[in-house]
């Protein structure tokens, strides 16, 4: 990874919380709630999951960073959904969280040498080493693909619910 490729990695991931957070803005809980399937996320659930996610990355920068021969525990995201509430925390609170973990992250990443970004960890379900780059290029690119996974939902929510967009009524 350049200097040039990490600080496009680091812009893009500093911009998300804000994207999603505009993305989500003024949704009623119908939609918020609204799931395609019973199998499938809400945008709530997709919230929670990128606050949870956040978390995640930032241990496994630390480990790559700090421990000698990290192996990184593989995690089941739908037992994660099930299990931690994520159809029942605010959408407020996950955005928060998602921000907050991402500015901490962020933080530890722009001080990284060039020499880390090579260093990695073993990631059993994929069978291989990860470096330190891929996970910032997974952190770039994490928010992104969930907020079009956000935009498809509430199009979704608006085509069944007849249009409405499933924003909440301003006051008059």
């Amino acid at each position: 990874m350049t200097e040039h490729e990490l600080r496009t990695c680091l812009d893009a991931a500093e911009k998300s919380p804000d994207m999603i957070a505009r993305a989500v803005a003024g949704l009623d809980e119908a939609a918020l709630r609204w799931k395609p399937a019973p199998d499938k996320w809400s945008i709530l659930e997709v919230l929670a999951h990128l606050g949870d996610m956040e978390i995640m990355y930032g241990y496994r920068i630390r480990q790559v960073i700090a421990d000698k021969e990290p192996v990184f525990a593989p995690i089941d995201q739908n037992d994660w959904a099930r299990h931690l509430g994520y159809g029942e925390t605010a959408a407020a609170e996950s955005v928060a969280l998602y921000r907050a973990n991402r500015v901490a992250n962020l933080r530890l990443l722009k001080r990284v040498t060039p020499g880390q970004l090579d260093r990695g960890g073993f990631h059993p379900e994929l069978k291989r080493q990860v470096t330190l780059a891929e996970w910032i290029e997974r952190i770039a690119s994490h928010g992104t693909s969930h907020l079009g996974q956000i935009e498809r939902l509430k199009q979704g929510y608006g085509e069944q619910a007849g249009g409405r967009s499933g924003r909440r009524a301003e006051s008059a």
